[in-house]
């Protein structure tokens, strides 16, 4: 059990549970909204270790929701994983302007955002031990 909280936002809400359940199935602790606004008070409440949002999801962006956690105390430094459609690139500027750990492309494996996740974790500890 890694006891590790994952906040995952999409409007989609298939993606989101076929997320959750590969997290939950690997010890991590779940947290779910389907748009960016609900994420962010979220984000504030529960502190999740790491983020994982769309891109393009209606009341906010995931642009819009990482660019509020990075001037929100509690949320400045938490890791994000962007998902986006394939024709929604982020610049190598805006991903590192709004510190985004990681994008992955949509249609995406489950095993793959794992492996980010435990990836960007891994560094995270490392910083902090260091």
């Amino acid at each position: 059990m890694t006891g590790k909280k994952v906040l995952v936002v999409d409007d989609e809400i298939h993606i989101v549970h076929v997320v959750a359940i590969k997290l939950r199935n690997n010890g991590y602790e779940v947290i779910s909204a389907n748009n960016g606004e609900e994420a962010f008070e979220l984000a504030c409440k529960n502190k999740p270790d790491i983020i994982v949002t769309d891109f393009q999801m209606p009341v906010m962006t995931g642009m819009e929701l990482v660019e509020k956690l990075r001037q929100h105390e509690d949320t400045k430094d938490t890791p994000v994983i962007m998902l986006t459609a394939r024709s929604f690139a982020i610049s190598k500027e805006q991903q590192e302007l709004l510190k985004i750990s990681d994008c992955l492309s949509k249609p995406f494996s489950p095993r793959e955002l794992l492996g980010n996740i435990e990836d960007i974790l891994y560094q995270k500890e490392l910083a902090i031990k260091n």
